[in-house]
């Protein structure tokens, strides 16, 4: 009876929240910080932003580079030769500064095909950032239904223990005064033993929920509310699912940027058989100094008179147009060609294979969702119908015209009706939820979820023209 105490307590503070609606959490509430504050949706997020980099990058093919040059050089001989001739010695500094420019004029339109396909690529990272979003929301609800169920589950298995616990005491007190059988306590034990395990496996159950919670949502889940399926939000025909998915779901949207993408690539690479144009110019100021001295004549100074410490100093400039017109290459840019033409069509295979599987989720959300109500209607006129059987057949034992094995198995269906009630109501709110997410339309501003909302081209826009610094928008 300690070890049944002991479980009553530790399933009883499951149900805590019920108790107290003070300062409750709601699923709303749940999305907004799930929308906040999640660790994958925040890292698809940073991701995002380092793929935006990609349109600066491409933009440097055609903007100027610029480099500061410079050289440093000296030299030292000495010349030994014969006949008395003395050695000649000679020193050499050289130094040189300049600034060279490099101007592409023409790359066979591989920079603007570039930065149209780094867009496309961009574009697609948003969309795919969207579906991210969808699936972060779906698990943060997932998630919160299904803490609240594991907890509903475990209360009713908490409150059948306590039954089974009246149970036990009531054969027992039967069979001292002689009204009952030992059969009949044994049964209640026996049931009371079932219940005890299946407790503890609904409490290890809402332990397991509520960790996926935390996971997910980033915080600990303490008075959840009951959540309902938002109605509102769903389309009304599963025709109307079908249109709206095909046309805005973001990871079809996703994989048409993609398409995109690839085709630009293609015509990039076609660029590397056209001329190339470019200017380069250089400007540098160089400073020399030599020092010679020796090589005189036996008796003879053949070097008198002339300085042997000789500077100068040279400014120059530099100006430099070239063409280059490729006639063979070994056959890598031709094979690049076709990669991506290969890679294009992948590409396009896949908007095929995307479209079919959000036509595929729609149809499984739709049917569960449907189910779901089913059930739910079910499952209600099935709980009346047992809680008064339950009632009855109790009234009935009490005359000696029913067993305690009917009173058990009339209990064992009450709980069993309950549970598939709470289970379905969970299945009816995660179906609206997937449903929408199957449309497109599970986000942040479809949700009006009290979260400051997530623009990813605020920081497109401050990246996209970037000249140059180190610094992040964010100031990293």
């Amino acid at each position: 009876m300690k070890t049944f105490s002991l479980l009553a307590l530790l399933s009883g503070s499951v149900c805590l929240g019920a108790l107290s609606p003070v300062n409750a959490e709601t699923l709303a509430g749940a999305l907004a910080k799930t929308y906040a504050n999640n660790q994958d949706l925040n890292a698809a997020r940073a991701q995002l932003r380092a793929t935006d980099e990609a349109v600066p990058q491409a933009k440097a093919g055609l903007r100027p580079q610029v480099n500061g040059v410079g050289t440093l050089s000296a030299s030292r001989s000495r010349t030994t030769s014969g006949d008395g001739i003395s050695p000649a010695n000679a020193e050499a500094l050289s130094s040189s500064f300049g600034i060279q420019i490099n101007q592409t004029i023409f790359d066979g339109f591989q920079t603007p095909n570039n930065i149209r396909s780094a867009k496309a690529q961009i574009q697609a990272a948003q969309y795919n950032l969207s579906n991210t979003e969808q699936n972060t929301l779906l698990d943060a609800a997932t998630a919160y239904m299904n803490v609240i169920r594991d907890r509903q589950i475990a209360d009713l298995r908490r409150q059948n223990l306590g039954f089974l616990n009246e149970q036990v005491r009531a054969a027992r007190a039967r069979f001292d005064v002689g009204e009952g059988t030992r059969t009949d306590v044994a049964q209640a034990e026996s049931e009371q033993a079932l219940a005890t395990a299946t407790l503890n496996s609904a409490l290890s159950s809402v332990a397991s929920s509520e960790a996926t919670y935390f996971q997910v949502i980033g915080d600990a889940p303490r008075n959840l509310s009951p959540a309902s399926a938002p109605m509102s939000l769903l389309p009304r025909s599963v025709a109307s699912a079908y249109a709206l998915s095909q046309r805005q779901h973001p990871a079809i949207l996703a994989t048409l940027s993609a398409v995109d993408a690839a085709a630009y690539q293609v015509k990039s690479a076609e660029g590397a058989l056209l001329p190339q144009v470019s200017l380069s110019g250089e400007v540098s100021n160089t400073y020399s100094l030599s020092d010679t001295g020796g090589g005189n004549l036996p008796g003879v100074n053949t070097t008198a008179g002339i300085p042997d410490v000789i500077t100068q100093n040279e400014v120059s400039g530099t100006v430099a147009a070239q063409i280059t017109i490729p006639i063979y290459q070994g056959g890598a840019a031709s094979s690049l060609v076709r990669q991506y033409k290969e890679t294009l069509g992948q590409r396009r295979i896949e908007v095929d294979g995307t479209r079919d599987q959000v036509r595929a989720a729609v149809a499984t959300a739709w049917a569960e969702l449907q189910a779901a109500r089913a059930n739910i209607t079910g499952f209600e006129a099935q709980v009346r119908a047992a809680r008064l059987a339950l009632d009855g057949v109790i009234e009935e034992r009490n005359v000696g015209q029913r067993t305690t094995l009917d009173v058990l198995d009339s209990q064992a269906d009450l709980i069993s009706a309950q549970i598939l009630l709470v289970g379905s109501r969970r299945d009816e709110v995660v179906a609206a939820y997937s449903l929408l997410s199957s449309v497109g339309l599970l986000s942040q501003k479809s949700l009006k979820l009290a979260a400051t909302n997530y623009d990813p081209n605020d920081h497109y826009i401050a990246v996209e023209d970037k000249w140059y610094g180190l610094r992040t928008p964010d100031g990293r």
